[in-house]
This record gives structure tokens, sequence and C-alpha cells, in this order.
């Protein structure tokens, strides 16, 4: 059997930044990962370019039953230190809104310099190893489809259940079970939200239409664009909700942010009195979704602005500035593109990221219950809390 100082379990971007971390330290890394390829989810973010960290990192834009719980990682390996790295390596970048840095060119170039720093630490990556077993003795022992393998330090990088078509599973919260560590319950984040039936046909009229909006869920709101499915509602700013919202809870959705609908209706009724309300709707409204809230919530009779009584002017601002809805259910695991919840902040050290109960035992990225906002957060947690296990395995 080979022995190693540290074994990772996953080359993901957790995993490929706490192997290469540790292995530049001297330690005699193995990185096992049971797909042919490492970096599969970094390969397909950002459409392919790579969301790989955001400028605005900051620990309140990160859930976790411990909102404290990152703030040591992120403080000690920040976004900054890893832009360092991707221009150490020439990768052109540019920022998008809200802080998202992205490549310019594909977001391989990424894998690609992880792979050289793992190499520059003589990191033993093996890929299509599925594991059979993990037991832990003196030392941790890993038997794989590859054979088996031990070492006094073990890290669980293998993510969470979110997009199950690229070989995700629960293995991490799994083996932090069987090892005694408790697992916050995990649920599908940054994920499209679906609707009732009763209001299905509605929204599958509207399916592609996209608008900016604020959508709130309690004290929590966004303002980014929305986009209407055939399942529902998605988009960024239905994304970022998606982690905060509970089954049961509304969610309330303003389609005109920064406007005073109920004011511009009532100058159009003045002003154009004979035009019709869709009309009016789509001077800052898309048109299919002008109408289609007009002929939802207006009487037949009221065919042009001046039929319409302040009641019906206040219904239809209330329809584009308050409009309340309680998501069905979200889209789930398939659509999901990361994990909420995972192994509990309370077991692990927030400076280390080891296990208290079980030394030697490290669990890193989205396998921990820390979920980061859409736009390059959760990359970044990815490679903090990797460098912080990587320094101390």
């Amino acid at each position: 059997m080979e022995s190693f100082d540290a074994i990772v379990l996953g080359a993901g971007a957790a995993g490929l930044m706490c192997a290469l971390t540790a292995g530049q330290r001297g330690r005699r890394v193995l990185l096992l990962e049971h797909l042919d390829q490492p970096g599969a989810k970094i390969l397909i973010s950002g459409g392919g370019r790579c969301n790989f960290t955001n400028l605005d990192a900051a620990p309140e834009r990160f859930l976790s039953e411990n909102p404290h719980f990152c703030k040591s990682a992120l403080a000690r390996y920040t976004q900054h230190d890893f832009i360092a790295m991707v221009e150490r390596h020439g990768i052109a970048y540019h920022e998008k809104t809200l802080g998202q840095l992205f490549c310019n060119g594909s977001s391989r170039q990424i894998v690609a310099m992880l792979k050289a720093e793992c190499d520059a630490g003589q990191v033993d990556l093996r890929l299509g190893h599925k594991i059979a077993n993990v037991t832990r003795g003196e030392r941790f022992r890993v038997e794989t489809s590859g054979g088996a393998f031990e070492a006094p330090a073990l890290v669980l990088a293998t993510g969470g259940p979110s997009i199950p078509k690229m070989g995700a599973t629960g293995f991490a919260h799994d083996l932090a079970r069987k090892f005694g560590l408790a697992v916050v319950e995990p649920r599908a984040a940054l994920v499209p939200l679906k609707v009732a039936p009763n209001i299905l046909p509605f929204f599958q009229s509207l399916s592609g239409v996209a608008t900016d909006a604020i959508v709130s869920c309690g004290k929590t709101a966004f303002r980014e664009a929305i986009l209407f499915t055939h399942r529902g509602l998605s988009g960024p700013a239905i994304l970022q909700i998606s982690s905060y919202w509970r089954p049961g809870e509304a969610i309330t959705l303003d389609i005109a942010p920064g406007f005073d609908a109920l004011a511009f209706l009532k100058e159009r009724r003045l002003s154009r009195a004979k035009a019709e309300p869709k009309t009016i709707l789509a001077e800052f409204l898309p048109a299919r979704l002008a109408q289609a809230l007009a002929e939802s919530t207006l009487p037949q009779s009221a065919v042009t602005m001046a039929n319409l009584p302040d009641t019906l002017l206040e219904a239809l601002a209330r329809r584009v500035q308050q409009w309340d809805l309680v998501p069905s259910g979200s889209e789930g695991w398939a659509k999901a593109e990361v994990t909420a919840g995972g192994i509990d902040t309370d077991a692990l050290s927030s400076r280390t990221m080891e296990a208290r109960m079980v030394p030697g035992l490290y669990a890193i990225g989205e396998a921990v219950d820390v979920t980061g906002w859409l736009g390059g957060y959760n990359f970044q947690w990815a490679w903090s809390s990797g460098w912080c296990a990587g320094q101390a395995v």
C-alpha cells in the first residue's frame, strides 16, 4: 500500500487548491478524482470562461449556520491573492458587473494553472479512481478502484450533490457522518424556482422574457435580471434569492425598480387617455410582459387608460412593484449551481478546516456549510478554505 503525508479526495477547485498548497510546502500529496479530468465544475463555470472570484468577496456575502466561520479563511487567503496567481500565469481577465472576474479566454486556463501549480508541488494526481471505502486506524486508509492508499491526513473536497450529471454526489457528507461530524441538511442553492400549476400557464406564456427587477425574501433583496421560464423564474436575481428562500415562503418582485409606477400610470391617464393599458406598461416593461400583466390584472372593460379608476391603477402598480408569489419549489439538484448546508462548521477549526474531534480529517469547499452569493464567491471560498487546509496538513 502506498503511503502519503496527505490524501485529498476530489480534484475540484478546493481540492486542487489544497493539494498544490500542501505540495509546495514539501508534503507528499495524493489527489484522487473519480472523474477522468480535474476541475469539471471550473470548466463549465461562467459560460466556459470561469467567474473565478469577486472583487467584493466579504464574509457577509456567504450563508452559513455560523456566519462568522468563513471570516478567518477569507482574510488569510483573499481574492487578491488568487488574482495574483492568475496574473503570474499570464491569464488575461476582465471585470463584468458587480465585481465578477472572468477569463478573457477559457476556463481551461484556470484548470491548467492549478494543474501546473500542483505539478510544481509534485502532487500525485490520479484520475478515474472511484472510492470504495475509507477507514481510520492509526492512519486513514482509502480503498479505490485503482488501489489502496494511506496517510495521516485526509481532506474531504468532493463538494455537494449539485449538478449530479457532472458526477456530483453527497459522498463528503456521508463520510463526515461516518466519522461523527454533524451535517446541516443540504439543499439546492443558486437554483431556478418553480411556480404552482394554477399560475404556470402565465409564466409559460412569458418564457424567454427577461427584465430588471428587485427580488426580495424577508429582509434580503437582490437587484439583477429575472428570466421567465417554462417552469417559473430564473435569472441572477432569482438564483441569488433561492439561497435564502425556504419552501412555503413568499418572494416579492419589483419589476420596475427605482420607478414610481403608480404616479406614472396616473400621469399617463391624463396625457394619453385613449391609449391601451398594455401600451403604457410597455413604455417601461418588455412588451410581452406588459400585455400579460394588463390582461391578467384588469377587466376586459378596461380598454383605455381613461377607463381605469384609481383602484385599478393601484392594483396594476402593485402587480408591477409588489408582486407577491409563493414558489412551489426549486428545480432541485439538477439545476442548482451549488449546495447550501453541508458539514457543520461547529465541527471544524475556522483556521485550518480540521475536524475538532477527528485529528487529521479536514473538510473544505462546497462540502462545508458555507455558501456564497452568485458571482465568483463560491470559487473564492474554495480557494480560501483549500489554502487554509493546505497550510495545515
